[in-house]
């Protein structure tokens, strides 16, 4: 497997707990939902790689992605993948402060659910 995309998966992750740790403002706010969109990018594109040097047919959606990493046991739960791809979508498309505040609140549970997802690499490809 290509590790640098796994690396840089894990630095995102690294990235995303700083940031959560910090006093919420409206600066720290965005910074974290940025920051939470590059970790959900790096997650998937993590399982692209993974598939492509596993020799499985190579997803080319972030859903298709998760399904298959639900598949191979590196993800427990995909419907919380799902519930992360919608608001993925929401952060891009809609400018609103109550979704952004309603995101940020999620944040913490997101990051748990990508280290968790980032550790299932790592372990099953030694890594």
């Amino acid at each position: 497997m290509n590790t640098v995309k796994h690396q840089n998966f894990r630095q995102s992750i690294v990235n995303l707990d700083e940031v959560l740790l910090e006093n919420k403002t409206a600066i720290v706010r965005d910074s974290a939902i940025k920051r939470y969109e590059i970790c959900y990018e790096l997650s998937w594109k993590s399982i692209q790689e993974l598939l492509k040097n596993e020799g499985l047919e190579i997803c080319n959606s972030p859903k298709n992605c998760f399904k298959d990493a639900f598949k191979l046991g590196l993800i427990e739960n995909e419907e919380a993948f799902a519930d992360m791809a919608q608001n993925r979508n929401l952060t891009t498309h809609t400018y609103n402060e109550d979704l952004a505040n309603k995101i940020y609140a999620q944040l913490g549970g997101y990051l748990q659910i990508l280290t968790g997802l980032a550790k299932n690499i790592g372990k099953k490809y030694d890594i």
